[in-house]
């Protein structure tokens, strides 16, 4: 079963979840502000898809950050930050059991999915 990781009231999360309906994909939502969700999938989705791709630095989280925070970020930095602050991970996280799809185009989804 395909999981799909974000938050729910996340446009990008929307228009992704619409996507897979239309086109008869079947998934399971899970929203990773929940209790140790992100945290517990971070170091496999790291070691997956890039710290640097799962980490949204274009954010209004990424913004609220101090200057401290966001500088001198490395794989380690990311991963404790993003679990501290599940919304620094870039919405969607679609886990389709052999794939890791991060963010959201329609492109990509039809690519996987056709």
């Amino acid at each position: 079963m395909n999981k799909v990781f974000g938050i729910k009231n996340c446009d990008t999360m929307k228009k992704a979840m619409t996507w897979l309906t239309e086109n008869g994909v079947a998934y399971e939502f899970i929203d990773y502000k929940k209790a140790g969700v992100a945290e517990a999938n971070l170091p496999d989705w790291a070691a997956r898809a890039g710290w640097e791709k799962l980490l949204n630095t274009r954010g209004l989280m990424w913004k609220k950050l101090s200057e401290e925070e966001r500088s001198g970020v490395d794989e380690a930095k990311a991963l404790q930050l993003m679990a501290q602050y599940p919304a620094l991970i870039k919405r969607p996280v679609l886990d389709t059991g052999s794939k890791l799809l991060v963010g959201f185009t329609p492109e990509t989804y039809g690519a996987e999915f056709k």
